[in-house]
């Protein structure tokens, strides 16, 4: 084999240059690395080529935790840790869930410091039937368009992450596409307890039923933990079906059934194609600001954790009534709901020569993607026309604003 050694390589004529012929094989050699003009890195340990687009799932390796980063005693509901990942729960069991910062492992060593870990702490061995636990990732529909579902150029989808737990066996992940009530599953194996291992699960392109292309749900990406008859007296569908709970769990890792049991994720990632291992590309590791941004759309955290935290600038309208406007930092997904935490003097606004004191924020006025005014008319006594500052006056207080599907 010859070798050329040049700097730079034309086309002969025109602006097309053609690297082979048909069927055959370009290889970049192990170690050194080809780069494309509007894409990612081309490897020689992974020859594969990804636009420079964000990834499809936010927040995967788990290092955004906006609402903290310890929950002990969860019963029930929707619960985050690591933003944009919904721990959901009826009835089953008692947990902690927390951010893990990782300090050993191959998932560490693969460059990943925290994780979602689920501790279970009130087992349930027996859930009645409508009972389930499930972790998962909601996505908006404008976001999943690369897969073309629902089009006869439909594309297969390839997700891979990081597991662990005390627990072994065959295990399930769903998609669920919420915009035409269809399901695909597939399974993976925990094969040693206690010990990260990498998965990779390849679901089939879907040429039924588009999404649509808007900011409301149109997949969730599912790891079901522990359900009731309802969800796990099923079979899991590994081809395109009619959405059926039952079959949801099919595979059930039974995580609630003692107080032994953990669960642990990392590195959660979803690509348009089909990947093995040594083809899936890299995971795009975001900087914390980038990531941020993005889980901000869903969930944004405007002031928590301080005695004397900064909330605006606000303004008497009248003696007994005080509004101020809170700016987001990016433009979120629909006109959020407004989550504060109350108490007796939360929050106060400092005037020229006074503060006031007052317990309660109300959301109103002019709330859109990029802004809310809040207020309060019952516990204020002040100056018409005066201004001030608005701050937290408590550790507990807090406010936020949520836009999640």
């Amino acid at each position: 084999m010859s070798t050329l050694n040049v700097d730079k390589v034309d086309p002969s004529s025109g602006t097309a240059l053609e690297l082979g012929t048909s069927g055959d094989t370009i290889t970049v050699p192990s170690g050194a690395t080809f780069v494309v003009a509007g894409t990612t890195e081309i490897t020689g340990t992974n020859n594969v080529q990804r636009p420079n687009v964000d990834p499809i799932l936010i927040n995967g390796a788990m290092n955004v935790a906006q609402r903290g980063t310890s929950f002990t005693g969860v019963t029930s509901g929707s619960n985050y840790t690591s933003d944009r990942f919904d721990f959901l729960l009826a009835n089953l069991g008692t947990w902690t869930i927390i951010q893990e910062a990782l300090t050993s492992g191959d998932a560490f060593a693969d460059g990943f410091s925290k994780a979602f870990r689920v501790d279970c702490t009130t087992a349930d061995a027996s859930p009645a039937s409508a009972d389930y636990v499930f972790f998962k990732q909601k996505l908006e529909g404008s976001s999943v368009q690369a897969f073309k579902k629902g089009t006869a150029n439909a594309q297969p989808f390839t997700l891979s992450f990081w597991v662990k737990s005390n627990k072994t066996g065959t295990f399930q992940v769903n998609l669920l596409d919420e915009d035409n009530d269809r399901m695909v599953s597939g399974t993976y194996a925990i094969s040693v307890a206690d010990t990260w291992e990498k998965k990779i699960i390849n679901f089939p392109a879907d040429t039924t039923g588009a999404w649509d292309n808007d900011n409301a749900m149109s997949l969730e990406v599912e790891f079901p933990l522990d359900a009731g008859s309802s969800y796990s007296s099923g079979t899991a569908p590994s081809a395109w079906e009619t959405k059926n709970n039952a079959d949801r769990n099919a595979n059930d890792l039974a995580l609630g059934d003692n107080t032994a049991n953990d669960w642990a994720i990392t590195a959660v990632q979803l690509e348009v194609g089909t990947y093995t291992s040594s083809t899936i590309p890299p995971f795009q590791h975001e900087s914390y600001g980038n990531n941020l941004e993005r889980c901000q759309r869903y969930y944004y955290l405007h002031a928590a954790n301080t005695s004397s935290g900064d909330v605006g600038v606000g303004g008497y309208y009248s003696s007994s009534y005080i509004f101020f406007n809170v700016t987001f930092p990016c433009n979120m997904r629909t006109a959020p709901s407004l989550v504060y935490v109350s108490g007796t003097d939360y929050y106060k606004i400092i005037g020229i020569s006074t503060t006031d004191y007052f317990n309660d924020i109300l959301g109103g006025g002019s709330g859109t993607t990029n802004e809310i005014n809040f207020y309060n008319n019952s516990q204020i006594s002040g100056t018409e026309g005066g201004a001030g500052f608005v701050r937290t006056n408590n550790t507990s207080a807090s406010i936020a604003l949520n836009a999640e599907l």
